[in-house]
Parts: C-alpha cells; structure tokens; sequence
C-alpha cells in the first residue's frame, strides 16, 4: 500500500532520519522536558502515518483531495503539539485537573484525541480506536466525568496519551524496533535460518524445528509475531508441506513459534522495558523471571514436533540439503555479536536506550568484518534499515498512544478497582477461579490488537485483582503478558494464524485445533508461575532448579499426551495417563509431583516393552 505513494516515500524519508536522529540525540544528552520529549515522539509518528498511510489508499497517487486532507492533519498534529511546546510554563504551573480549560484547550485537546484515533485506525486497524472510544464514553456516561476533564487527562497531563505507554515507545521500544531493523537489513537473518537449518534441519521433522528455532531467535527481536509469521514463514511454511506435515499443522507451528518470540529473552519484543517500567523494576529483572517460562513454552513446541513427525514417520531434510554449523558459523556467526553486546552493556549497568544504540550501531561495521556479509554493510542499507525501523515503529507508537487513553480512563474513572471487585466477587476469593476469569478477560481483551497495547490495557485492569488475592507481582504481570500474546493465536480472532495459514492455505478450524495443542503449555505455564514462584527464579536456586525439572517432564508428558506419542504410538489409555501425568509435574506439590513422574515412567516403561506398529511414509509434496 505505501509504496504506490512514491513522493510520499520521498517526504517521509528525511522526517524518519530526522526522527531516529532525534533519539539518538536524547540518548547521548538526556532526555528534554516530559512534554517535549513525549510531544517531538508523537509529533514525528502522527506525521510520519498521515503521510505514509494515505486516505484514499486504493486511489491514484495524483488523488489531490485525498493528499490535501493528509498534508491537513499534519498540519493539524504540529499545531496541536506545538501549542504544547509554546505554552509550556503555563501547563507545567497550573493545576491540573483543577483548573478550568481554556477554550483552546478544550478545542486542541479534542482535536488531538480525534487525530490519535485516527492516525491509530490508518496503523493497525479499528479496533483498538474503538476499544478507546469505549472507554472514552464509560468516562463520560458511565463514571460521570465530564468531556473537558478527560481531555485534560489526555492532553495536558502525563497520566493519558502522553502517559506510561508512550512514555515507553519514546525511551525503549523505538531503538529496539530500529535495532531488529538493522539485524534484518545487515543479513542476520539468514544467520538465523541457517543456523537452525544446520542444527535440526536433517532431524525428525526437521523443517518444523528449524520454524520453532528461528521464530525464536528472530522473534525476540522483531516486535511482531505476525511479521515473524511473514518473515520465517516464508521459508520454512513450504518446506514443512514438503516433507509431509500437513497445512494446517504447518500454519500453526509457525504462528505458535512466532508467537512464542514475543516471550522470549532477552528483548521479548520490547515487552521487557514495558513490564520493567510498569513493575519499577530493572530489565534484567524481568528477563530473568521471564527465562524459564519461554524455555518450557518452546521445550513444549519442540517436543510436540517431534512426537506429531514421530507419530507420521516423518524424517528430516536430506543432508546434501542441509547448511553445515561450521561453515555457518564461520561465514555469518560473527552476526550475532550485536545482542551479545546489548546484553552484555546491560549487564555492566548500563542503561537499556544506550545498550540498544550501541548494538544498532554495531551491525553493520560487524558485518564488514566478514567478506561473506561485507556486500550488506552499505551506506544505501543503513539508511533503509534506519527508516524501515522507523516505519515498523509507526503501529507501536499509535496503539501506546491510543493504550494511553484507555489507561487514563482506568486510573480516574474508578474502573479497574470495580473490575478487580467483579473477578474478586465471582471467584470468591478462589485464587484458581480468578486466574481462570482473568485468562479469559485477557485473550477477549487482547483479541485483535497487537501485543503491547493488549499488554498495557490488562496490566492496568487485571493486574491489581490478581495482586491483591496473593499472586505476586512479578507473577501477575507474567500472566497477563502470556495471554496478550496467546490472544494472536487463540480462536476467533487468531491474527498471527490466518497470516501463517495465508502462506500455508490451511482451514482455519483444524488449524486452530493444531495451535491449542501446540501451545497448550503457554495456556498452563502462567498458572505455574501464579501458584509456584520458583519457576520465576524467585525463590531459593534448589526450588527453583526443582521446579524447573519437573515442568520440564510435565510439558514432555504433555505433548506426547496430546499428540499421541511417546515411544511408541499411544493408546487413548496412555495418552490419557500422560496427560494427567503432565499435570501432576506442573503442580508445585512434592506429592503430586511423585505421581506424575511414576505414571509416566510406567508409560515409558510400557511403550519400550512394546514393538512399533509399522506407519506408511508421507507422500512428499512438490
């Protein structure tokens, strides 16, 4: 769609180099005035979507009156930011909330909410513009607070749009954005790929390890799990269909995987610096009470993998076809020296922004290294990686924006304190109740928006019931987190799923029932965590290794359960017994922990007493 707006493109350009100039500013100098370092952030992305996604999209790029109404609400953004910049003083020495808006105010502040909702439409689509208006009105009609006390809240204070969320996209998200960016453009991502391909391309159902291991390792990074779907799936979707899995299936490891990157250490999609900043605490905590929990979430998608491949006598890729790690590595390896930096810049305390803009600049003088990836290191790629990270950048700043409104309503209309009573009245006072109610108010609320906002929106909801019935707080907001991104995947709005089955032309019933199964621990592992810290590394290094082992065997047991398979082809018995198996291992109970590890043991020692019934080979596709 934007590229038919050729002098779009050529407008937008030095405004997205003047943006990520910016920020490497701020970073190097420190950040400026609230207001002015929030207000230059919005300023550049309300410019920067009204003219790179048009009004008139389908329509001819000399459609003059479609250009014109753009060019007006760009112009409309600056003065509505800019009335911030000139009359700084008198905001930051009024009281808010108290004082009586002027008329201009009011005008301005309406405007400006009207052009995040729009600007957040044009990125990632109506709902979550209406999510907002939704809130907007409860505010109004519901908690009685009148119309120029919301735009106060929203224009002229820090606790709405130019609140937490966007407070977040300005200091963290953008740079890491830009840095995935330049990781992509430098050609890292073939890394990837050909890492997991020499690894476990040649194994059982080798191209489907190789989609579970690369959505890992480039999901982390990307920020999307429907752009990783894109990106990886492109590759790995068709050679998965070749080897014999069937579409469906193939879609829905793809989508699961990708899914899973958004939880994954250590930038989890930037959803790390947003839990930090929520939760008051550092980044490295939260990729340390992350860690084990995305280790199960794959672990389960790994073996689920290979049990289905077991189950269908699937093999892996030829060997002729297959990359070698040595000769990976030696080409290309040195790539992945940039997130080693970031983590290692972290880990000697400094800040998340520098370690992000030192790995950014990293990439490409490290891709000059090598002459197999010097052909990337150009001029003309660090400028399409700079602007293609700005770009990416666009739906994130817009749905933390429009996440604001919501998050102000919450905060002075009382809401979150009479939704924490409801789930607290109709669990009462069952913490599993809750944690089940709360599940579900989190894949409803996160259905159809993209990770972050659906993230933010619940921690400000459902985070406080949660706390406030004992699950502590690191728990809670790893709970919330899981099903913001297990929202893309589950049923009926699954977006991360019709984009893998776009590239996979699977049906969208089986393969949903392929992706419950696939990511039926990432359901679990969350009330794990509410019920056993330990897995969150909270508790004493022997827990906390304890319970690491017995989650393991549990999302093993698990998998084989659902997928049929463990040794041998299991009986409906057996897959029963393993599934309450798995269940009793991921129970933080020494005794139930005892039955499940003998019930699958007696599986084990079942199935290996018991001869393979012999299964025809797949066809393989062309």
């Amino acid at each position: 769609m934007i590229a038919r707006f050729r002098s779009a493109d050529m407008l937008a350009t030095p405004i997205m180099l003047a943006m990520a100039t910016f920020h490497v500013w701020v970073v190097l100098t420190g950040a400026p005035q609230v207001f002015i370092f929030r207000g230059t952030h919005l300023l550049f992305g309300l410019a920067l979507v009204f003219i790179l996604f048009p009004s008139f999209p389908k329509t001819s790029r000399l459609f003059w009156p479609g250009r014109a109404l753009d060019a007006v609400l760009v112009a409309l953004s600056v003065t509505c930011i800019g009335y911030l910049f000139v009359e700084e003083d008198y905001i930051l020495t009024r009281f808010a909330l108290v004082s009586e808006l002027a008329p201009a105010d009011l005008a301005l502040g309406t405007l400006f909410i009207g052009l995040v909702l729009e600007a957040t439409r044009r990125t990632i689509g109506i709902m979550l513009p209406l999510v907002a208006i939704a809130f907007l009105t409860y505010g109004m009609f519901g908690a009685g607070l009148s119309w120029s006390y919301l735009v106060d809240v929203n224009y002229l204070t820090t606790e709405g749009i130019f609140g937490i969320p966007i407070s977040v996209s300005a200091t963290y998200i953008i740079l890491f954005i830009v840095f995935g960016a330049f990781v992509e453009k430098s050609g890292a991502g073939r890394l990837f790929i050909d890492f997991a391909m020499a690894v476990a391309g040649g194994a059982t159902g080798g191209p489907a390890k190789v989609a579970c291991l690369t959505s890992a390792l480039f999901g982390s990074i990307s920020g999307s799990s429907t752009a990783n779907v894109m990106t990886t799936g492109s590759f790995t979707i068709p050679l998965m269909k070749r080897l014999g899995y069937r579409p469906a299936f193939a879609g829905a490891v793809e989508a699961v995987a990708s899914t899973g990157g958004q939880i994954m250490p250590p930038i989890m999609g930037a959803a790390a610096f947003v839990m930090a900043e929520f939760m008051g605490t550092s980044y490295l905590t939260v990729v340390k009470i992350a860690a084990i929990p995305a280790l199960l979430y794959f672990a389960a998608v790994f073996f689920a993998i290979h049990f289905e491949a077991k189950r269908m006598s699937m093999r892996g890729l030829p060997a002729e076809e297959l990359p070698r790690i040595g000769a990976v590595l030696r080409e290309r390896g040195h790539q992945i020296l940039p997130l080693f930096i970031i983590v290692g810049i972290l880990m000697v305390g400094y800040s998340a922004p520098y370690a992000a803009l030192i790995g950014t600049a990293s990439v490409f003088p490290i891709a000059y290294l090598r002459k197999t990836t010097r052909g990337d290191a150009t001029l003309a790629n660090v400028i399409d990686a700079t602007t293609t990270g700005v770009r990416n950048s666009l739906q994130v700043i817009m749905a933390c924006a429009a996440a604001g409104i919501v998050v102000g309503v919450i905060g002075f209309s009382g809401v979150g304190m009479e939704f924490t009573n409801l789930i607290s009245s109709l669990s009462r006072d069952s913490l599993m109740l809750a944690l089940v109610l709360t599940a579900l108010a989190g894949i409803v609320l996160g259905m159809g928006l993209p990770t972050t906002p659906a993230y933010i929106v619940q921690v400000a909801l459902l985070v406080p019931g949660l706390v406030e019935l004992g699950v502590r707080l690191e728990a809670a907001h790893l709970f919330v987190l899981y099903f913001a991104c297990l929202s893309v995947i589950t049923p009926p709005v699954a977006i991360s799923l019709f984009a893998a089955n776009s590239l996979s032309g699977g049906k969208l019933i089986p393969s949903s029932i392929a992706s419950l199964k696939l990511a039926a621990t990432g359901y679990i592992v969350p009330f794990m965590a509410a019920y056993g810290p330990a897995l969150l590394l909270l508790g004493s290094p022997l827990q906390s290794l304890l319970a690491a082992i017995t989650a393991v065997c549990g999302v093993i047991a698990l998998s084989a359960g659902l997928h049929g398979y463990l040794l041998r082809r299991c009986s409906i018995l057996e897959r029963l017994m393993l599934v309450g198996a798995a269940f009793g291992l991921m129970i933080p109970d020494v005794l139930s922990d005892g039955l499940g590890l003998a019930t699958a043991l007696l599986i084990l020692l079942v199935q290996s007493r018991r001869p393979e019934e012999p299964v025809p080979a797949p066809s393989v596709a062309n």
